[in-house]
């Protein structure tokens, strides 16, 4: 007996979902690495990472690469090139930067508004639930949010940092939370547009781009350190785990991670997707509890519970039946 229209756009949203959860889960790892590799700046880490995603989605991708690349047109390739830069490269950049300058809790504050600000974004979507029957989710999430950084204030240490830094360094995080919510935005919509792309392979396409473009990146970056204009690293460093832990990063929570994103981003309206990126958070912190072996304390333990209630609350409104629901 064939499946009610209902049930099928529920499982067709709970897929989505799923996906979803998967992606933030392995991208949970990326706060893991920089601490693996202490001696490495954030330019050589983010050099080093999406280097290895573009190797493997070559590799990927090589046996049909002729047959997919003939069916790119221009307006793809520009696709390519400003989400490969917005999503990954500039946007790691800005915020390692934005952590060094202003610290982790003021970087985190702002990169934290990420959900809400692509929300707000693809609030005209198909698809999306008007902003007043979401205002109660987004009001727990906030309330998250608040309960993780005012956390991190309280336990974090007087750097002494001059004002100019920290202002810079707030910037910086301004220009992240920017770049990483036009990327989940443009790249929702753009799947959309053109279904002629399945996930694994627009995940490919933009591996391939970000290792790309990360590789005059890369040159410039060795250059200017070698003239002196970049600060040194540390000179204890092992190379070895520096690719052992950016192939692993690349392959899962880039490779893996992302085309778990493309198919949640295909199934699920902009709104939704944006607050599943909380899963992210949720999953970095469980990581660095595990890592530091270091119980979460009981302003973390109420911002995990909120997160969960709020993405929750969320899910149930767009897989309710009705004139906003997901349509299979």
């Amino acid at each position: 007996m064939p499946r009610a229209p209902q049930q099928v756009a529920g499982a067709h949203v709970l897929t989505g979902v799923l996906c979803g959860v998967l992606a933030g889960a392995l991208w949970g790892m990326v706060f893991i690495v920089p601490e693996l590799l202490p001696g490495f700046t954030p330019v050589e880490l983010a050099v080093g990472r999406y280097l290895a995603y573009g190797a493997i989605s070559f590799g990927l991708m090589l046996p049909g690469l002729r047959r997919l690349l003939r069916r790119l047109a221009p307006p793809d390739y520009l696709a390519l090139l400003r989400q490969a830069l917005s999503g990954n490269l500039v946007y790691y950049m800005l915020l390692a930067l934005g952590v060094k300058l202003a610290g982790v809790a003021p970087t985190s504050l702002i990169i934290g508004l990420i959900p809400v600000a692509v929300t707000l974004l693809g609030r005209r979507d198909q698809g999306a639930v008007p902003l007043r029957r979401l205002a109660a989710p987004l009001a727990i999430v906030g309330i998250a949010i608040a309960c993780i950084n005012v956390d991190a204030f309280q336990h974090a240490k007087a750097g002494g940092a001059p004002l100019s830094s920290t202002v810079l360094g707030l910037a910086c995080a301004v220009g992240a939370l920017a770049c990483w919510t036009w990327y989940a935005v443009d790249n929702a919509r753009y799947l959309k547009r053109n279904p002629q792309f399945s996930g694994g392979q627009w995940s490919s396409l933009y591996g391939l781009a970000s290792g790309l473009v990360a590789l005059p990146i890369g040159a410039a970056s060795l250059l200017f350190s070698h003239a002196g204009v970049l600060e040194a690293a540390a000179p204890a460093r092992d190379w070895f785990l520096f690719w052992a832990y950016n192939g692993l990063l690349a392959l899962g929570a880039s490779v893996i991670g992302n085309q778990l994103w493309n198919i949640a981003s295909r199934r699920l309206p902009v709104t939704l997707t944006g607050q599943l990126i909380l899963f992210e958070t949720v999953s970095a912190m469980l990581y660095g509890f595990v890592w530091r072996a270091q119980a979460p304390r009981l302003l973390e333990l109420a911002a995990i519970a909120l997160l969960v209630l709020g993405v929750t609350w969320s899910v149930r409104l767009h897989a309710a039946p009705g004139p906003s629901a997901v349509a299979a």
